[in-house]
């Protein structure tokens, strides 16, 4: 008389008898618990698993992956940021109102002529100085209003180096056409920055570009109409901006990319490409103190 064969267990679980179950995909023996249905049959963890990596994500037409809409993380991190600067200026400077007073202040403002002395924290880091807190709460609630939509569209990544590419075309232009000693900060030419980044966005989707031209007519009047606004930050993170945004969604486009790795590879090369003109805009032609 031949030895009965000890009933098969599950693979996850060797404590429990499987009845005679198993993945109808790779033949596993497994418990109830580790089995899903499947349009054929039942599948095992790992098989479910690797069924959904081998899924190719959906991409919209700029590129970014589709599905449950992402929380903009890197929206809410620069507000945070921008916030916890200005916090400690003013506690440097014992005066919310009054904040570039502060050591930190005297530090990170743009001035071109120390730009050009070789104070190159002074590019990023006036991008998130402001001066009282209507200045941090203007170009806070842009980035609030702009700032997710831009980053669901693009993606994590290619939104932050949008914003910093924006915020280098700014300081580029304040230090290259402003008054060597005139001091200057904000978030502004970033947040200009983004206005151009929406538009080249709803441009490629093929949204209706009113609003955002509206509203991005009404803030360069507001540039140039009220003083003490740096212009040229503005102007020059449009321009970064707009010129980044249109070369991650039309230059892989105009130069017939074949697979969605070369668009992309092609798309952060221009981006790359606008913040080194950016940076060697302000090596080349910062002023300097005689």
């Amino acid at each position: 008389m031949q030895p009965q064969q000890p009933a098969p267990t599950c693979y996850r679980h060797p404590d429990r008898p499987t009845g005679g179950l198993g993945c109808s995909r790779c033949g596993r023996p497994a418990c109830p618990e580790c089995l899903t249905p499947a349009a054929v049959g039942q599948h095992c963890v790992e098989c479910v698993q690797q069924g959904r990596a081998d899924v190719r994500p959906v991409r919209n037409q700029a590129g970014a992956v589709q599905g449950k809409r992402p929380e903009p993380y890197v929206t809410w991190a620069l507000i945070a940021a921008n916030v916890i600067v200005f916090a400690v200026t003013a506690i440097q400077a014992h005066s919310v109102v009054d904040n570039k007073f502060s050591a930190l202040f005297r530090d990170w403002m743009l001035v071109p002529a120390l730009v050009g002395h070789g104070e190159w924290v002074r590019v990023i880091g006036s991008g998130f100085l402001h001066i009282g807190p209507i200045h941090l709460l203007t170009n806070m609630f842009a980035l609030y209003v702009l700032g997710p939509y831009c980053e669901v569209a693009l993606g994590r990544a290619r939104f932050i180096s949008v914003y910093l590419v924006s915020l280098l075309g700014g300081s580029a232009a304040v230090t290259l056409l402003s008054d060597p000693l005139q001091a200057s900060a904000g978030a502004s030419g970033a947040i200009f920055g983004i206005f151009g980044a929406v538009a080249v966005v709803m441009l490629r989707t093929r949204q209706n570009l009113t609003q955002i031209l509206v509203l991005l007519v009404i803030n360069l009047i507001i540039t140039f109409a009220v003083p003490g606004i740096s212009i040229w930050a503005h102007l020059g993170g449009l321009l970064a901006g707009t010129a980044a945004t249109g070369g991650i969604l039309y230059l892989p486009r105009w130069l017939k990319a074949s697979t969605p790795a070369l668009a992309m590879r092609i798309g952060w090369i221009a981006v790359a490409a606008v913040g080194l003109i950016a940076i060697l805009v302000m090596a080349l032609g910062a002023p300097t103190l005689s």
